[in-house]
């Protein structure tokens, strides 16, 4: 495993320095990469690590979800609040449900084998959005009116929707009995106990801070340390209650910074230096999670119904954002910043095919397609349209 890490870690600098001097964004030559290196690829990878990768990649995700609560602040917050809501729900249930609809048409499914693929894909990648919002609010890019602090907190809570209605979709298809308006109170709920569970283990740690001198690199390894035993615990309990876990983890950063904001301020500088290297772990290893081969198999329907669904959240999105003071170019890049999927993708694009749903491969096949597709390209529009279409507050940082 050791080799191998250091594989990806020297590669990972090359490549993301490439494409960073290239202007376009580092995340992409990390995933190109990951795709060469793979078992798919030139298969330089030794069998460990990638049986290792969905624990690397969930550790991953739990820094950059720190580094988001740690870079929200309760203002940003309620600046933003209703109209988060509504963006992390009503353009994946739309996008969904566009796929369940088209994948009936375009590739023989049955409806709930179209809602299976449809809550795969309906996933935005918090992998891929979250980073570039941190660096957007660090920058003052569009701060003005709070979006990348919107986005940020739909992307996170968007995951946790999708689950859920695949979930129900698997439990439909399998002939359990699924109650379906029990699930869907379930997510209020799940999202509600994430929070809570995030929060109670964010007043512990200001607790523990205020009364015992720890150095901020012990406190960092506290928090992280909890934030992963805390989706430990999402996945024990996943049969009694869901909670949203990875919520939860951003809940721990933000309740921090609001009590302690001079030792959250430290602690998210920190967060920073960590990422560099979980940042090539996570974008590398989810590249390696992708079949070309397999992606072959799903042919131009397989396009045509992932842009079907991209059509369907695009419109739930603008429905998201009526209401606002936003402007067009503003709307546009609330768009375009729910265009990228990757992480769930790669994380449950095999469940249907494992569990023995006919067509599975299919499925597996559009997930894969998805991640191709979306994961750059909205990864290069996100980075690209941001200074055109949103506000720079600093003019010191617009000059440059």
């Amino acid at each position: 495993m050791a080799t191998s890490l250091a594989i990806i870690i020297l590669l990972g600098i090359l490549a993301n320095t490439l494409f960073t001097k290239l202007k376009m964004p580092g995340l992409l030559g990390m995933l190109i990469l990951g795709v060469i290196l793979g078992p798919y690829g030139f298969n330089l990878l030794q069998p460990d690590i990638l049986n290792a990768s969905a624990d690397f990649r969930k550790i991953a995700l739990i820094i950059i979800l720190l580094r988001a609560g740690f870079g929200v602040s309760v203002e940003d917050l309620k600046k933003v609040g209703k109209t988060a809501i509504k963006m992390s729900c009503i353009p994946g249930l739309i996008e969904g449900f566009f796929i369940a609809f088209a994948s009936t048409k375009f590739l023989g499914f049955s409806f709930i084998q179209g809602g299976l693929l449809g809550f795969i894909i309906a996933a935005v990648s918090p992998a891929v959005v979250v980073p570039q919002m941190i660096n957007f609010i660090e920058n003052k890019i569009g701060t003005k009116k709070g979006i990348p602090t919107l986005i940020l907190a739909g992307a996170s809570i968007d995951d946790v929707f999708a689950i859920t209605i695949f979930t129900t979709f698997l439990g439909l298809y399998s002939g359990s009995h699924v109650n379906i308006g029990v699930k869907l109170l379930g997510i209020p709920v799940s999202i509600v106990l994430g929070i809570a569970a995030g929060a109670i283990i964010g007043f512990i740690m200001v607790w523990v801070f205020r009364k015992y001198h720890i150095r901020d690199t012990k406190k960092l390894l506290l928090i992280v340390g909890t934030a992963i035993m805390l989706t430990a615990l999402e996945n024990l309990l996943k049969n009694k209650v869901e909670i949203a876990g990875l919520l939860g983890v951003m809940t721990i950063g933000f309740i921090i910074l609001d009590k302690m904001p001079k030792v959250g301020k430290r602690l998210s500088a920190k967060l920073n230096k960590v990422w560099v290297f979980a940042e090539i772990l996570l974008f590398v290893l989810v590249g390696a999670q992708v079949n070309i081969n397999v992606v072959v198999n799903a042919g131009a329907m397989g396009i045509v119904v992932i842009f079907i669904g991209l059509i369907g959240r695009s419109i739930g999105v603008i429905i998201s954002v009526l209401g606002t003071d936003f402007n067009w170019k503003e709307r546009i890049f609330c768009v375009i910043s729910y265009i990228p999927k990757a992480t769930v993708q790669a994380a449950m694009g095999a469940i249907p095919l494992s569990m023995g749903v006919q067509s599975g491969d299919v499925i597996l096949a559009i997930a894969v397609l998805s991640i191709i597709i979306t994961a750059p390209l909205g990864a290069i529009a996100i980075s690209t349209s941001s200074r055109s279409l949103l506000d720079v507050e600093d003019d010191k940082i617009k000059a440059a």
